[in-house]
């Protein structure tokens, strides 16, 4: 059937959890300031909000549509004879790999491009932290030790970029803006715009040693997990300075924290963890020019949800118009 022939309202079900921080949580009320944006399609759409797997699994055979973060997996194609699209409000999947469970025909469709402007932020002030040795400084601090470091400016310096997506492109505009050098890793090795030169991640042995700073937004998936490990970071100057917003274990953390404490890199700014919330024991707190950021560099309060409902509003009208879906997930790739 033509999806323009689609005469009847799409079933949508949000599964919400209430023990999440409130930034992840869907409300009525901002369901409902999302309709007022989007009245051409709200009226189109029969929609549900609830809590816990038993109330999930009470409506899973008629709905249409499923947004949320996690959800009973198994027979999913039987129980959900239905369902035309799952929306997933993280950019992340690696919680529901591998794919063999996605019923055929039923489109993945992720949040890459939500986060992007909160995350354009912190990665500036990231950047500047480091070139500034915020971190060092820091350390000093709880060291009462007067550390005089004085730093240059940013301009000309080079930012390498590990994952140029929807992230990873914002950080590569902002840093264009600070006068920046961008170098860019990225699966395809497609030229991206505010990016000087691109590779692929099989160069990152010519690519490591040009950094400065080498920030880290590429997906978890079987191919990247450890992409940077010990001898990826022996390839960084001393001087250089590493961000990660993408994900744990993608980076060697161990590796990493021996050469901070070895003064082998100026310094790192992490906002992601394995596991989460990093236990309390973790030698990572106690790591010499660290900073450590509980996975909020990319979420913004006011805006998270709003920015999510808008981007399923917009795959219900493409729905609607016969268009292909926004941010659908490729499973070959993980992402």
């Amino acid at each position: 059937m033509n999806r323009r022939d689609f005469t009847g309202k799409l079933r949508v079900h949000f599964k919400t959890n209430p023990q999440a921080p409130g930034v992840f949580q869907m409300t009525r009320e901002r369901y409902e300031a999302a309709a007022r944006r989007h009245p051409d399609v709200a009226s189109r759409v029969d929609w549900s909000i609830g809590s816990g797997d038993e109330n999930f699994n009470s409506v899973i055979g008629e709905i249409d549509v499923f947004v949320g973060w996690q959800f009973p997996l198994e027979n999913l194609a039987q129980r959900a004879p239905k369902l035309k699209w799952i929306h997933i409000w993280g950019a992340g999947i690696e919680h529901l790999l591998p794919l063999d469970w996605l019923p055929r025909g039923v489109a993945l469709i992720n949040n890459s491009g939500v986060h992007a402007p909160k995350a354009g932020e912190f990665m500036v002030m990231a950047i500047l932290m480091l070139n500034n040795r915020i971190p060092t400084l820091v350390t000093s601090q709880h060291q009462a030790h007067w550390n005089e470091i004085f730093s240059t400016c940013v301009a000309d310096k080079t930012l390498v970029i590990i994952g140029v997506g929807q992230m990873g492109g914002t950080a590569a505009r902002r840093a264009k803006e600070l006068g920046m050098r961008v170098v860019g890793v990225r699966r395809s090795g497609h030229p991206r715009r505010y990016v000087d030169e691109m590779y692929v991640p099989g160069e990152l042995d010519k690519v490591l040693p040009q950094a400065d700073f080498v920030l880290i937004s590429i997906p978890l998936t079987r191919e990247t997990e450890n992409l940077i490990g010990r001898r990826e970071l022996d390839l960084m100057k001393p001087q250089a300075g590493l961000i990660n917003l993408s994900r744990a274990q993608v980076v060697d953390y161990d590796a990493l924290a021996e050469k901070l404490h070895k003064g082998e890199l100026s310094g790192a700014v992490l906002d992601v963890f394995d596991p989460e919330p990093l236990p309390s024991e973790s030698p990572l707190w106690k790591t010499p020019n660290l900073i450590i950021t509980p996975h909020v560099a990319s979420d913004d309060w006011d805006q998270y949800m709003p920015l999510t409902l808008d981007l399923f509003f917009n795959n219900i009208r493409r729905f609607f118009a016969d268009r292909p879906l926004l941010n659908r997930v490729r499973p070959r790739l993980e992402y």
